[in-house]
């Protein structure tokens, strides 16, 4: 008959093993292999991009006021740069759309628990939110312009109007797919109302909310080029919807890509550079991300 005593050396090994399947390895990713997986794979993406439209150009597929070639838009880039408006064109949308974002977040955020937190007001707002999620930012440019005339203030208005609804309807989204168990768990040891909220309900919504907030800055970025293209006034500066705005109105193609290939660019940037390490370090806080 086998010995069902377990030595104390058996159950330590047994403990490091468990401790080894929970813990989460992290290591740093070599520079060459970043470079392989993350730079190299977009690089060469852009550089076929930029081969068939070249190939376009060459074979002559449409008239060359139509489509300009990459030559031509980086010579219009390089105009701006030497005229030192290019930089000032990008960052005046990037403010704008920034600052119009923050604003969403602090309205949006306690908007959204009010609406998952209280059945209420769920009820009377939530199919509002929803539809207004639907609508298109385009819509909202005519009656601010009315409200609040040519100014930034119209401006912030289009932006909130277009993402509030995303960064609310996004924690909803989070705060119901919280397990009733956390809840349960977290007034058991003392934490309701404002402390549950805090300590419970966001931290376990925050994969939903991090989503909300990423859908509220593509369409605070879409509501901020609407709002541009259609109010333009050279009170309100040059930014890259008026720019775009502004090459239509000259026939200058290159000018019309160059404010486009601006607009994508900024939009990838902030994606990479902020919502896309904020994903990560959810992710790996969550022991669902073993490596960088």
């Amino acid at each position: 008959m086998a010995s069902t005593d377990t030595k104390p050396d058996d159950l330590a090994g047994l403990e490091a093993g468990l401790d080894a399947l929970d813990a989460v390895q992290v290591r740093r990713t070599p520079v060459r292999e970043v470079l392989l997986r993350k730079v190299l794979p977009p690089a060469l993406a852009v550089a076929l991009v930029i081969t068939v439209w070249q190939l376009l150009v060459e074979a002559q597929v449409t008239d060359d006021y139509k489509l300009p070639s990459p030559a031509a838009v980086w010579n219009s880039a390089s105009d701006m740069w030497l005229q030192g408006t290019l930089l000032e064109v990008v960052w005046t949308s990037i403010s704008r759309g920034l600052l119009g974002f923050l604003m969403a977040v602090a309205i949006g955020t306690p908007l959204g628990l009010l609406v998952a937190r209280v059945k209420f007001v769920r009820a009377a707002i939530g199919p509002i939110l929803s539809g207004l999620q639907s609508l298109p930012s385009v819509a909202w440019v005519a009656p601010a312009v009315i409200w609040l005339g040519l100014n930034d203030k119209m401006m912030y208005a289009v932006i909130l109007l277009g993402a509030v609804p995303s960064v609310a309807n996004g924690l909803v989204s989070g705060v119901d797919q919280v397990p009733p168990l956390f809840l349960r768990a977290g007034r058991t040891l003392g934490a309701s109302g404002l402390r549950g909220t805090w300590h419970i309900v966001l931290p376990a919504a925050l994969p939903g909310y991090l989503a909300g907030l990423k859908q509220g800055w593509a369409f605070s970025w879409r509501s901020l080029m609407a709002a541009e293209i259609i109010a333009s006034s050279p009170d309100l500066g040059l930014g890259l919807g008026q720019l775009l705005e502004n090459g239509r109105n000259n026939a200058d193609m290159p000018g019309i890509f160059l404010a486009i290939i601006l607009i994508l660019f900024v939009g990838i940037a902030i994606d990479l550079l902020v919502f896309s390490p904020l994903e990560r370090w959810v992710l790996r806080s969550r022991g669902l991300l073993v490596k960088n």
